[in-house]
């Protein structure tokens, strides 16, 4: 093993403002040993999500705050280089929260959430894309909460995002018209050409409401947001009785929301026809990842699923690629290739 690792770690928390590369600082510590039930991972791709702010606030989702200098969180997946736990053996791949690091030492708890990657699909960063939490994230979004139904429409918001770029697949082959949202020509061209979308509105070009008069004339039957905000206020108008709205995320939300939160005129749609709007946590699902995983991959080989992913190349590339997601950048899963793939 390599003789030092690299870490980031948290050097100031981004109160009432956007992430800044200087809210982090690389420092380099000895490659842990394992001691009696640990094991090491080398990272070899790492995972940015837009929740990673709130980690550097207030911890999110019921997770203490980060302390100063602490190594900042974060998903990846890696290969075991040494092990003294019975479970978790040399060279197999395993996904879990390494944090930003080039080695992550664990126990296997289940505070880690490491997992075995069983559908392998070459190359291994499908594991936190389409076949780890991002994926999962769509099925059980759209299935358990969306619930649909063939011939109906679906609006996706973020749409060429890591979610989303799998959400309209995944709609469609539940048999329902999609529609996506996203920012610029570009992305809006990839989801018609490559993702599956039939149409796209671009939000900073168009009128959302007459584009989605236009292509959702019959209303819209599931709108999964990752956006809030507008969006989500302009979907609202256009639900249909007994509509679900997954509330998935809000990122134009996670910054100007904390002083001032958009107020949802439309809100009052949902009691009035009759829908559902909620909101979901991935790990409440823990039990069926394994159901997701399996889907997700048989749909890749089959030919019905792609995936988009968005990798920079290089650890020191860290913070950039996390300030990608808030400035709408990237296309598809947000990644940092860390080492080699060994695939």
């Amino acid at each position: 093993m390599a003789a030092r690792n690299r870490q980031w770690v948290l050097a100031e928390r981004p109160v009432d403002r956007a992430v800044r590369s200087s809210d982090f600082r690389m420092v380099e510590t000895p490659v842990p040993e394992p001691k009696p039930g640990e094991f090491v991972t080398r990272v070899i791709y790492s995972s940015l999500a837009p929740v990673m702010r709130f980690y550097m606030l207030d911890g999110a989702a019921g997770e203490k705050p980060l302390e100063m200098g602490e190594v900042m969180r974060g998903r990846a997946v890696g290969q075991i280089v040494a092990s003294r736990h019975p479970a978790f053996k040399e060279g197999e791949i395993v996904q879990g929260k390494m944090g930003w690091q080039e080695y992550a030492v664990s126990d296997g708890s289940p505070y880690w959430m490491m997992y075995k990657v069983h559908q392998r699909i070459v190359p291994v960063s499908t594991a936190l894309g389409v076949l780890g939490m991002t994926g999962f994230t769509a099925y059980f979004g759209l299935f358990d909460i969306g619930k649909p139904k063939t011939c109906e429409m679906v609006l996706v918001s973020g749409a060429a995002g890591g979610v989303g770029s799998s959400v309209g697949q995944v709609a469609k082959i539940a048999g329902c018209s999609v529609v996506g949202i996203a920012g610029g020509p570009d992305k809006c061209a990839l989801l018609t050409s490559k993702l599956g979308y039939d149409a796209a509105i671009d939000y900073k070009a168009d009128d959302v409401t007459a584009a989605l008069d236009r292509l959702c004339p019959k209303g819209i039957d599931v709108f999964f947001d990752n956006v809030g905000g507008p969006i989500l206020d302009a979907a609202l108008s256009r639900i249909n009785k007994y509509a679900r709205v997954v509330s998935c995320g809000g990122i134009s939300q996670y910054i100007a929301g904390t002083k001032d939160p958009y107020p949802l005129k439309n809100a009052y749609l949902i009691g009035r026809l009759n829908a559902l709007l909620q909101g979901f946590f991935i790990y409440d699902f823990e039990a069926r990842f394994a159901e997701a995983e399996q889907a997700m991959a048989g749909w890749i080989k089959d030919g019905r699923l792609t995936y988009q992913e968005d990798i920079l190349d290089g650890f020191e590339r860290m913070p950039e690629a996390l300030i990608r997601l808030y400035q709408g950048a990237n296309r598809g899963k947000q990644l940092v290739r860390v080492s080699a793939d060994p695939f």
